[in-house]
This record gives C-alpha cells, sequence and structure tokens, in this order.
C-alpha cells in the first residue's frame, strides 16, 4: 500500500512560491529523504504533508485519503522537530504518555507502548528524568519515543540531528536507521546534510528552489545524477566540473568527474598546480589549481606525501566521465 501521495503540490506565501508542482509517491515501509540547500522548500513540504502548512493547490494523501482537510492530529503522522520540543515540567515518561493520554488510550495500552518504545531507545534509566537533566542525544531519544509511542502511518523527521555534535549525530543516525528497520514503518526525513540522506534513505528527493530535481535511490542519484545540481550536491567531496575542450571536447560542454576517480602523476589529460592538501588519515584530499574557477579535488584512498606548490598531472578513466550541456542538463 501507498503511505503518502502528492500530486501537483504547490504552496505560495504572498506572491513568493515556496512549493513548485510536487509530485511524490512514499511507499509502505520504505525511508524516504528530502534533501537540498537552505530555502529550497524541504520543510515547508514537511510541513504541508503534516498539515502544518495549507498546501495552495494540490493534493495530499496518507494511506489512501485525502487529507488536506484534516487537521495534524487526525492525519495518523508523528513529527519529530530539530529543537526536541519537549514539555521540561515533565519527566521522560510524562512526556511520552502525554499525547496517549489526551487520546483516551487505556492505561494498560498506554504501560505497553511505553516500555516498548523506552527498550528499543535504551530509555528505561532515565524514564523518571526530566528533559534539563538529560544530554541532547537523550532528548532527542525522547523526542522520538514520543513519536513511536503514537503508532502513526506516517513518521515525519525535520532535520533531527542539527543540534547534535559529530559523534552524537553518527550515533543517532545508527539508532534511527535500526528503528525504521525494527519498525517496519513509512518514514519522511529532511536534512540538508547530503551525508545523512546518502546513509539513511532508500529513496531521496533532490529539491531546489521548490522544485523536484530528481528522485532515486542514493546510488542512483550518486552514479547517474540528472543534471550538474544534482551531481555537484550528492556526494563529498563534490563532483568535479572541467569545461570539456580543456580535454578536446565539444565548447559549451562540461565533464563531470569524482574526485575518487581521478589519479595524480606527474603528466595526465589534466595538469596543475596543488594549492591545499587534506590529510584525513584514511583518505587525502589534493586541491590542484587547473585554470578553472574552482579547483579541481583528487581523492586517493590511504595517506600520499603530497605537497602544495607541487606541479602534478590528473588522469581519469573516460568511462567514469559525465557530461553536461551549458544549462547544466546531462549530454
Amino acid at each position: 500500500m501507498t503511505a503518502l501521495t502528492l500530486s501537483n503540490v504547490c504552496k505560495s506565501f504572498g506572491k513568493v512560491d515556496v512549493l513548485k508542482n510536487i509530485d511524490l509517491t512514499v511507499e509502505e515501509n520504505e525511508f524516504v529523504v528530502f534533501v537540498g540547500p537552505s530555502g529550497c522548500g524541504k520543510s515547508t513540504l514537511l510541513r504541508v504533508i503534516a498539515g502544518l502548512e495549507d498546501a495552495t493547490s494540490g493534493t495530499v494523501e496518507i494511506d489512501g485519503q485525502q487529507v488536506n482537510d484534516v487537521p495534524p492530529a487526525k492525519r495518523g503522522i508523528a513529527m519529530v522537530f530539530q529543537s526536541y520540543a519537549l514539555y521540561p515540567h515533565l519527566t521522560v515518561r510524562g512526556n511520552m504518555v502525554l499525547g496517549l493520554k489526551q487520546a483516551g488510550h487505556p492505561k494498560d495500552e498506554i504501560e505497553r507502548r511505553i516500555a516498548e518504545a523506552s527498550r528499543m531507545l535504551s530509555l528505561e534509566p532515565y524514564l523518571d528524568r526530566r528533559p534539563a537533566e538529560l544530554s541532547g542525544g537523550q532528548r532527542q531519544r525522547v523526542a522520538i519515543g514520543r513519536a513511536i509511542v503514537r503508532n502513526p502511518k506516517l513518521f515525519l523527521f525535520d532535520e533531527p540531528l542539527s543540534n547534535l555534535d559529530a559523534a552524537l549525530r553518527l550515533n543517532t543516525r545508527v539508532e534511527i536507521a535500526n528503528l525504521h528497520r525494527q519498525l517496519d514503518a513509512s518514514m519522511i526525513y529532511v536534512t540538508h546534510d547530503q551525508t545523512e540522506a546518502m546513509t539513511l534513505a532508500d529513496k531521496i528527493v533532490v529539491l531546489r528552489d521548490g522544485r523536484v530535481e530528481q528522485i532515486g535511490s542514493p546510488m542512483e542519484l550518486y552514479n547517474d545524477p540528472a543534471n550538474r545540481f544534482v551531481a555537484e550536491f550528492i556526494g563529498s567531496p563534490a563532483m568535479n566540473f572541467v569545461p570539456a575542450d580543456m580535454i578536446g571536447g565539444n565548447t559549451g560542454t562540461f565533464i563531470g568527474i569524482r574526485p575518487e576517480y581521478a589519479r595524480l602523476g606527474q603528466t595526465g589529460q589534466l595538469n596543475g598546480t596543488v594549492i591545499h592538501v587534506e590529510k584525513l588519515g584514511a583518505d587525502t584530499n589534493a586541491m590542484i589549481n587547473i585554470g578553472t574557477d574552482k579547483p579541481f579535488t583528487v581523492r586517493a584512498f590511504g595517506q600520499h606525501d603530497v605537497l602544495p606548490g607541487a606541479e602534478v598531472g590528473i588522469s581519469f578513466d573516460q568511462a567514469k566521465v559525465l557530461s553536461f550541456g551549458e544549462d547544466g542538463k546531462r549530454l
């Protein structure tokens, strides 16, 4: 069964069009990530799905039912916010119980749901603490637990890891992935971090300026981007773009080369000067001035002694090269 269907959804604030003709299907048990730069409309789209914003036009269907005129509380969704949005005067248990009590669930059912969610998220030792006594990662787990106990048709996550440090982000990302497998539920997750998108998603929706640029699995977008925007946004370090005529191609077109598909040597298809080196231990990223607006990045596995100022050649397998027109579309 289809968990969510958006048909020609538009959203305007006055004369500003924020969402433009969005069509999307989320299947049952699918993990879908909305990704894109700040201001692309991803959080607004999530809020339209949740019912926190009304679509200007188009239809929103959840579990086969149109919900445009259905209030958020009756849409069968649960939302996890970046800010946690916990009640500071309530304990962890109190925060998780509140919505169930308001919905009139029997006491034994409430206790069963709290116990199950607490076990999944390792929150049992903290049930009697208040949010001020918890770390950021623990608070986020409470917010997720509050969503789980509602047993929703659809989970919505709005940049839930943005307030966490790097180590906690990784740990919580793993917890969310495990949670998806345990719950077998449909989830939509908003982030500007393409690493989160690549590691969590079954399907990624890339947005720009309120429009969908491409929808596909992480590897589909990485290996077969529809245009230059997607190619550059997905992947870190970003794809290199070089005027095709620098290697004997047509003027006005560009080639795209992933940093890991390029190799350094004394000579190559391109030549330049090393301007910066990032030694990351497992990888070495060398940035080379080849006479274009942006440096060309070569990513080498392992540790390499590359020094700024060195004259180097760049070689690459032509089969790994992607071609783009002047308008940014794939050729």
